[in-house]
């Protein structure tokens, strides 16, 4: 409420707050008590209210307490003005999933991209059905890409490290060599030198030849012969179902879940085989600007890639049922990761 007599106009929402529970309860004791407060302390938020308003709001009658007319007019309008404050001033965190409509941008490599799809358009479907997604390759630097609003949600090998950066790690990985059926390689063991002396196909959208996986080939004196370069994994899995090139691939942790990232691969008929070299591991996590922390759809947005990332079937449980269904907003952001093996 404005003090009209004051030299400098303020507005006390307290009073509105207390003004509601005072004509709501017609007695300055019940008031205090909803309000946690003490009765001497709400008689004399009553009084104050009664100057500013030029009201008595509350009169005696008998053992009771009765509204004036004034009171009572402002009785509807006094509990929307602290309906309003407690919209206003809450935490913001609550989303009515079945009537949002929004667009959701995330940046994110063809792989990760493709292993994404499936669970969000699930979890949209059947959460939100008014969501969709528009999934942008790795085109743009993510930390001034996520400061402007442009991406809403980085998913990948996290490298960047703005200091403002929200950052979650959701899953470890590692990198092994598919090959079609029936490859060389694939009969018996796969040694560094059988593995340098294949043809490969590497991984970079910035053109290199090499990667991790070479300089571990370096510490045995040995070294790859790549034959083509491809900016996508899909096309690179795809061209080594076709062929006899090797290419890289993430898969699981030992005797963990079968990882989503892996998928593609199955479904082509690769043969995953593990490398015989020490390689970098890989995370996958997800990057937003701190804006985003506390908002409700971008919650719900985190949670619905956590829950595709980690579903050891690639297909996400409802919301509360998934083990890995956890929000670390709060936690200090984790730092850089390796990018890509190739």
């Amino acid at each position: 409420m404005m003090l009209v007599n004051s030299p400098d106009p303020v507005i006390d929402a307290n009073l509105a707050i207390a003004l509601d529970a005072l004509l709501a309860e017609h007695s300055v004791t019940r008031a205090a008590a909803r309000l946690h407060t003490s009765p001497a302390a709400m008689s004399r938020t009553l009084a104050r209210l009664r100057r500013i308003l030029q009201d008595p709001l509350l009169v005696r009658a008998g053992q009771t307490m009765v509204p004036t007319p004034r009171a009572q007019a402002l009785r509807e309008e006094a509990a929307a003005v602290v309906r309003s404050l407690g919209a206003l001033l809450g935490p913001g965190t609550s989303v009515d999933l079945a009537g949002l409509r929004s667009t959701f941008t995330l940046q994110a490599a063809d792989l990760v991209g493709a292993a994404l799809a499936p669970g969000l358009l699930q979890l949209a479907r059947n959460e939100a059905p008014g969501v969709a997604f528009r999934i942008r390759a790795e085109e743009w630097e993510a930390g001034p890409a996520l400061r402007d609003g442009r991406i809403d949600l980085e998913v990948g090998s996290i490298d960047h490290v703005d200091p403002e950066t929200r950052v979650e790690e959701l899953v470890g990985l590692r990198m092994v060599a598919a090959v079609r059926p029936g490859h060389p390689l694939a009969e018996g063991p796969l040694t560094p030198d059988r593995l340098a002396a294949a043809e490969h196909v590497a991984v970079s959208r910035r053109g290199r030849f090499t990667g991790p996986l070479d300089t571990a080939l370096a510490e045995h004196d040995l070294h790859r012969r790549v034959s083509v370069v491809l900016p996508s994994h899909l096309a690179a899995m795809t061209l080594a179902a076709r062929s006899d090139v090797v290419c890289l691939v993430p898969a699981a942790l030992p005797g963990a879940a079968p990882s989503p990232l892996s998928h593609d691969a199955d479904a082509l008929g690769l043969q995953l085989l593990d490398i015989p070299l020490a390689l970098p591991p890989l995370t996958i996590g997800m990057a937003w600007h701190p804006r985003h922390t506390a908002d409700g759809a971008h919650r719900w947005l985190r949670s619905a890639v956590r829950r595709t990332l980690c579903a050891p079937t690639g297909m996400p449980e409802p919301v509360g049922a998934a083990p890995n269904d956890r929000e670390q907003d709060d936690s200090p952001a984790e730092r850089p990761q390796t990018r890509s093996a190739t």
